[in-house]
């Protein structure tokens, strides 16, 4: 078997063979394969997709390229929620300790950046100290004790994966179906998880930019599970814009920590507390969404969630005083406000514009090697369907450098105001 035989039937829109698709896992796996003919192949399925039948083969194989983590020595129903990325978007920092502190286990297995998304893992290292790379059984250990860990994947869990997700953010194929539901489902089924929730973003912002893109995805991902006789469940929820008030490594914690001290901005809680729900509901500590929500809210108001976050810092390394003192994370030398040019209603603010131009300041990776600037980002002070006044700041460029010139232009253009406007819809489908 040869890897530009099957690098020429995918381009030529044929079917894989369950053979050939072990056969490309275990080169890449083994390092047979050289990265330029695995991105032949990424860039071949993502111009030609995969049948059901193949995607279902790719993850398997893909999971069982490592090992498998064994967490039935944690009691519980393990329950676990992934993101298929956006702008913005850190609602598994706080909603990993909110359904921690109800007592459900959650160990999650998290990513890095992809192109203008933001990575939990690099959220999390902005705070001093803090590992996202820890050994198997101190992950088990952390997630029995503290009830939750925020990890990256182990050299053993779907190293296939590692090496395919870090070449689709730089050859341009992270937007594939097949290649999205195989590196998340590949992951989770392999971490031991009990029940999964999905969060599939749909709109500017996201890989998926329509409804009906998100839709396949979200029952692709939901059909994987059930095949391997998990417990999931997707939703999908907005990102034409981006989540919360805050774009950015550090700033992205601290809203993080202003939510779990019920100062969070409503966008960010309505989804972290829906997605919440239907994990605490899967974990069976209540019957239903509405109990369960009632129940999340009560993490905050009493502190619980906050301490359960607080705790994972200190078993993962981190500094603890962050808590309580944002300063010891690293911030940006400059901040320079975007003011509008005229009155009327916030009526656009292109998430994945908002996503690249962080990306610019420092705060993304354009290559796969890149090292990150934690501190800067962008800090919105309207949201689509807020009243505008001419000469009101927009938003705020956190820079290191204050010649933003390229990034303000990118901002202007990718915001519109108009005479009226809406705000959009969070939640648009649930699939069960």
């Amino acid at each position: 078997m040869r890897m530009v035989d099957i690098i020429d039937k995918k381009r030529n829109k044929q079917e894989l063979t369950d053979a050939e698709i072990q056969f490309f896992v275990d080169g890449v796996v083994s390092g047979e394969i050289p990265d330029y003919q695995t991105s032949a192949l990424l860039m071949a399925i993502f111009f030609n997709n995969m049948t059901d039948h193949e995607r279902s083969t790719l993850t398997l194989d893909m999971m069982n390229s490592g090992d498998h983590l064994d967490l039935s020595g944690i009691p519980g129903i393990k329950v676990d929620k992934h993101s298929t990325g956006g702008v913005g978007d850190k609602v598994s920092l706080p909603l990993a300790a909110m359904v921690a502190a109800i007592g459900i286990p959650v160990p999650m297995i998290s990513g890095r950046g992809l192109g203008h998304t933001g990575g939990t893992l690099d959220k999390l290292e902005a705070i001093p100290g803090f590992k996202v790379e820890i050994g198997e059984q101190d992950f088990i250990d952390q997630v029995k004790q503290e009830k939750l860990a925020i990890i990256g994947a182990t050299g053993n869990i779907a190293p296939a994966d590692k090496k395919i997700y870090a070449l689709r953010d730089v050859t341009d194929t992270v937007d594939s179906i097949p290649l999205i539901a195989s590196s998340i489902m590949s992951k989770k089924i392999a971490s031991g998880t009990d029940a999964l929730v999905i969060d599939v973003k749909t709109g500017s912002g996201a890989f998926m930019k329509t409804l009906s893109e998100s839709e396949e995805l979200a029952h692709a991902l939901v059909e994987i599970g059930k095949g391997v006789g998990m417990k999931c469940m997707a939703l999908i929820s907005d990102m034409n814009q981006p989540l919360g008030n805050k774009v950015g490594n550090t700033l992205e914690i601290e809203e993080t920590l202003d939510l779990l001290k019920g100062n969070g901005p409503q966008d960010l809680l309505n989804l972290v507390l829906t997605l919440g729900s239907y994990m605490v509901v899967l974990g069976q500590k209540a019957e239903t969404v509405e109990e369960a929500r009632k129940m999340l809210e009560a993490t905050i108001a009493d502190g619980s969630a906050l301490d359960r976050f607080k705790a994972m810092i200190i078993a993962q390394g981190g500094d603890s005083s962050v808590i309580d003192d944002y300063s010891v994370m690293p911030h940006a030398q400059f901040k320079i406000e975007l003011p509008a040019k005229q009155d009327g209603y916030l009526a656009q603010l292109s998430a994945d514009e908002v996503g690249i131009a962080s990306m610019k300041l420092g705060g993304g990776r354009e290559k796969a090697d890149d090292q990150l600037d934690y501190g800067v980002g962008i800090e919105l002070h309207k949201k689509v369907g807020d009243k505008v006044k001419k000469g009101e700041s927009l938003l705020t460029i956190h820079a290191d450098s204050s010649d933003v010139a390229e990034v303000q232009e990118m901002l202007y253009n990718c915001i519109k105001i108009a005479d009226e406007a809406k705000p959009y819809q969070m939640i648009y489908e649930v699939i069960e």
